[in-house]
C-alpha cells in the first residue's frame, strides 16, 4: 500500500473508532457539572437543608409552628446571601441520628443542626468554617448564692457526656452524679441532692429559657465549633467555598455575635 493510502486509512478508522471514547468524556463532563451541587441549588433556586425543630434556642417551633432560632436564622441568611431570597429555603427537621446520614445520602444540600466538627466526623463528612463555639455551662437555681467565683460542689452530669471531663478538669474538687437525662437533674435539684447542673452551653440555654427558676452561670468550659456539614467530594466543594466567605464576612462584621445574643446564646468565647 502507498503511504499516502496508509495514512488515508489510518485517519478513516481513528475517525470511526477513536482510541478515546469523545462522546463518553462529554457525558462525564455534563454529569459532572450537574453533580455539582452549587449549580443545582442555582436550578432549583432554593436550598435544602437539615435542621434540628426541638432545639432552642438553635432551631424551633414558635407558638405559631414556624422553625426558629439561631441556626434558623444562619439558614435563611444564608439563602438570602447565596439566592437573593431568605426565603428560598426548605427545611428538613432531623433527628440526632439522622444528620449526618442525610447529607451522605444527599437528601438535603447541607445540616446546619448542632452538629460539633471533629476528627472522626471529618472522615466521613466535610464541615464548613464554624459558626459558634459552643462549651459546657453550669446551671444553678436563680436563688441560689453560686457564682463562677464559687460554682456549686454536687453537680448532675449527662452519663458518658463530653461535660465530665471539662467539670473534672477545670472543677476537681466538685463530686459529680451522674444522669440519665435534663429532666432527672432538675429533679436532683428541685429537691437539693445535687446544687447545678452541667451540659452543653446551647442547650442550657433554651432549657433556662424554660425553667425561669433557674439560671445559667457565666463561666463556661472547654470549646466545641459547630459548623455545617457536607458530603464528602468534590461536588460540594464550590458551595463550600461560597458559605465559608459567607462566615467569614460574618465574623468579621458581627453578624454571627448579634443573632447569637438576640438568642441569648453566651458570646464570650466565641471569637
Amino acid at each position: 500500500m502507498k503511504p499516502k493510502g496508509f495514512f488515508l486509512l489510518f485517519a478513516t478508522v481513528l475517525f470511526l473508532f477513536p482510541p478515546f471514547p469523545l462522546a463518553n468524556v462529554r457525558i462525564v463532563v455534563s454529569q459532572q457539572t450537574s453533580r455539582d451541587k452549587w449549580v443545582t441549588i442555582q436550578r432549583r433556586g432554593k436550598l435544602i437543608v437539615g435542621v434540628k425543630d426541638n432545639l432552642p434556642p438553635l432551631a424551633f417551633r414558635d407558638a405559631d409552628g414556624n422553625l426558629v432560632g439561631f441556626e434558623i436564622d444562619i439558614a435563611r441568611g444564608l439563602a438570602r446571601e447565596l439566592l437573593g431570597d431568605e426565603n428560598a429555603v426548605v427545611f428538613v427537621p432531623l433527628f440526632n441520628q439522622q444528620r449526618l446520614l442525610a447529607v451522605i445520602d444527599n437528601q438535603v444540600d447541607f445540616v446546619i443542626a448542632s452538629v460539633t466538627l471533629n476528627s472522626s466526623r471529618q472522615q466521613v463528612v466535610d464541615f464548613s468554617d464554624y459558626y459558634y463555639l459552643s462549651a459546657t455551662g453550669i446551671v444553678v437555681k436563680a436563688d441560689s448564692p453560686f457564682s463562677s467565683y464559687s460554682p456549686p460542689k454536687v453537680i448532675a452530669v449527662l452519663y458518658y457526656s463530653r461535660s465530665i471531663a471539662d467539670i473534672q478538669y477545670h472543677l476537681p474538687k466538685a463530686k459529680l452524679r451522674g444522669v440519665v437525662s435534663y429532666q432527672e437533674a432538675l429533679d436532683l435539684m428541685e429537691k437539693g441532692e445535687v446544687e447545678g447542673f452541667a451540659g452543653d452551653v446551647t442547650v442550657l440555654t433554651g432549657w433556662v429559657r424554660e425553667n425561669p427558676y433557674y439560671r445559667l452561670l457565666p463561666t463556661t468550659f472547654g470549646s466545641y465549633p459547630l459548623a455545617i456539614v457536607f458530603p464528602k467530594g468534590r461536588e460540594s466543594l464550590t458551595l463550600q467555598d461560597k458559605i465559608n466567605q459567607v462566615i467569614r464576612r460574618w465574623k468579621g462584621e458581627g453578624w454571627l455575635k448579634e443573632k447569637a445574643q438576640f438568642w441569648g446564646l453566651p458570646t464570650a468565647i466565641l471569637y
